[in-house]
């Protein structure tokens, strides 16, 4: 687009402002620009926000832990079940970065296996916990009337109930295992996914894309999947990596309650409370597995935070 300009400071001035170029156009000059002026914003903010150190902090955290996750050699050489009693309830040192536990197990070693349990129980929670969500938050915002108020009444009940306690009840009834406390914390997040899901699909379902499907003939079960969905998802990711920690912080509360894997399988929470016994004494079993727990929380609610404001 250009605008025809006459004085050629002005031109310039005015340029250089909105981020655009000059140039010569018989009659005088024009502003030409160079890319849309809503994309320059946008672009810029999310740069502003990539390049912050909290940012790359806890991205590097996250992409770490998941590598950890999965190749835990990379970052460990030793053995996590592994005993050494002459060196049991050692300090930690640069052999031994957080100690060693009342065996004499190298405690970084066990967090580092321990990433495993603790990140795979957390994602399956998150999964299943958006998957049922998916359902009854398009279900209800799109349809509304009977299906709308069975689903609120549904979402009241979880909403007015802790949702740790909701999965404490739920795990003590299937019992112990990484997988069960997953399904107990992914039913326990259920509403908060619902209800965020329900009032985007309330907004995109007055679109006129979506308008213009129904009155071409379309039926609602396949508006639903190739017009609402794909345009309510948006605030869904952000709320991804915020109930990621979330999930994280219910898995390790349920493992610290024995509810998780048991010894001497390494898990977060189960390190927190196998060190709990030694606080007077070898303060650094509990605290250490516990702040690595606090600090990939903190990561997750950051990145969260970084998805809002750029999205």
């Amino acid at each position: 687009m250009t605008v025809d300009i006459a004085d050629e400071a002005i031109a310039r001035e005015t340029a250089a402002n909105a981020g655009s170029a000059v140039a010569e156009v018989p009659g005088g000059i024009a502003i030409v620009e160079t890319e849309p002026a809503r994309a320059r914003p946008r672009r810029s903010a999310r740069v502003a926000q990539a390049t912050q150190p909290t940012f790359i902090l806890s991205a590097l955290l996250i992409a770490a832990v998941i590598v950890a996750a999965f190749v835990p050699s990379l970052f460990t050489s030793l053995d996590p079940y592994a005993t050494d009693l002459a060196n049991k309830l050692a300090a930690p040192t640069w052999q031994h970065p957080l100690g060693t536990d009342n065996l004499g197990r190298d405690q970084y070693t066990r967090v580092v296996y321990g990433t495993a349990n603790t990140l795979i129980a957390s994602l399956l929670a998150v999964v299943l916990g958006l998957s049922i969500s998916a359902v009854l938050g398009i279900l209800a915002g799109y349809l509304g009337g009977w299906v709308d108020e069975v689903v609120g009444r549904f979402v009241d009940i979880f909403l007015a109930v802790p949702g740790l306690l909701v999965s404490l009840m739920i795990v003590t009834t299937l019992g112990y295992g990484t997988i069960n406390i997953a399904v107990a914390v992914g039913i326990g997040s259920i509403a908060a996914f619902t209800r965020i899901l329900r009032a985007e699909v309330l907004r995109v379902r007055e679109s006129d894309f979506v308008t213009a499907a129904r009155l071409s003939g379309q039926r609602w079960w396949n508006i639903l999947p190739r017009h609402v969905f794909p345009h309510s998802i948006g605030p869904l990711i952000a709320l991804l990596a915020l109930q990621f920690g979330e999930a994280l912080l219910a898995i390790s509360a349920l493992s610290f309650l024995g509810f998780g894997v048991q010894p001497p399988e390494p898990e977060w929470g189960l390190l927190v409370s196998e060190g709990r016994t030694y606080l007077s004494t070898a303060w650094w079993l509990a605290i250490l597995p516990g702040l690595v727990i606090v600090l990939v929380v903190l990561a997750a609610n950051r990145i969260s935070k970084f998805i809002e404001k750029v999205t």
